[in-house]
């Protein structure tokens, strides 16, 4: 089972330190699905473009740190960590069909430990030493829906890809845009925020100042401390629409994000912490790690419940709109280019 998980971890990318790291992976269900963003677009109901949220029951439109702190306000987490109630968010694919018309596409379990999931992704904190656990009020962003070349993406952003599966194993063949082929298994999206923190700040205006990738393996003077890992698979079930008489006539692949992004270059995620109490650094400083292939956390220090109570956890949406069947344009109306 050892050596499964590392020859895994490797194919992710992933490179425990011989000096202890935490490698601590779990699932988080569906929370719900919609036009909200509270760190882009706080107190806008609706916002211009679709989410899908995982995490604690506490999102809301504004979550303002001052009023509204996720551990005691929220009542449930869809994470299998109990004492996580952070909120995990990204955009929404959807599939644009020859005829233009679009279709949501849900997610899915990860089907290395998590099949019983309703849906959400898996989230992952990493070290490869010891690291200093996020603030209260902490959050942040990474990736700009508004990029829309390999470049540019490259230029300013790492470790943010498109796995086309051909089985629940695939790993390897990342690319940063969507996938050119139909892909027999989903496609899974990799999203890895920056481990580089400035120690001050929870927050930055763009949500992205206040942190900083490492330069070599270390962190630069501006942000010296270091963070643990944030890092989202989604996995996207994009099977029902294999079928390429359906896709563009042209030949070109038919996926866009809910914000008109046809390319893929404009992925991005956003983190709001809200552990209770020290959990994390415990986790972090326990170097506690989990399971590649089951849903199992092996951390003592941190509680934790089934797949099922997870996915219990789920949040009546605000935003009265239609998404399911087929859409003649993307929710929000989101000019798609």
């Amino acid at each position: 089972m050892q050596l499964r998980n590392l020859a895994l971890l490797a194919a992710a990318g992933i490179v425990p330190s011989v000096n202890g790291a935490a490698t601590l992976r779990f699932s988080c269900s569906q929370l719900v699905v919609e036009r909200l963003d509270p760190l882009v677009n706080p107190g806008e109901n609706p916002s211009p473009h679709l989410h899908q949220v995982v995490g604690g029951n506490a999102f809301n439109v504004s979550m303002d740190p001052t009023v509204h702190d996720l551990p005691t306000t929220a009542t449930c987490t869809s994470c299998t960590p109990v004492e996580d109630f952070s909120n995990y968010w990204t955009a929404v694919l959807f599939f644009k069909a020859r005829n233009g018309t679009l279709h949501r596409v849900n997610t899915f379990g990860n089907e290395l430990g998590f099949t019983q999931a309703k849906g959400g992704q898996t989230v992952y904190y990493l070290s490869s030493g010891k690291v200093t656990a996020f603030k209260p009020g902490f959050r942040m962003t990474v990736g700009d829906p508004k990029i829309r070349t390999a470049d540019e993406l490259n230029k300013r952003y790492k470790y943010m890809d498109f796995t086309c599966l051909q089985s629940s194993m695939t790993r390897g063949g990342q690319t940063t845009h969507f996938p050119t082929q139909p892909c027999a298994a989903g496609i899974m999206v990799s999203i890895r925020f920056p481990t580089c923190w400035d120690g001050k700040n929870v927050d930055s205006p763009d949500h992205q100042s206040h942190v900083a990738y490492p330069v070599g393996n270390a962190c630069p003077s501006t942000h010296p401390v270091t963070v643990p890992q944030v890092f989202y698979e989604t996995y996207w079930d994009t099977r029902p629409f294999n079928n390429k008489a359906e896709w563009p006539a042209d030949g070109s692949q038919p996926f866009v994000w809910s914000f008109g992004d046809q390319t893929g270059y404009g992925i991005h995620g956003d983190y709001v912490f809200g552990w209770k109490g020290d959990a994390l650094q415990r986790a972090m400083d326990a170097n506690c790690n989990s399971d590649l292939f089951a849903n199992r956390i092996n951390c003592p220090t941190l509680q934790t419940q089934s797949l099922e109570q997870a996915n219990q956890c789920t949040k009546t949406k605000t935003v009265t709109e239609n998404l399911d069947g087929w859409l003649t344009e993307l929710p929000g109306g989101m000019p798609i280019n």
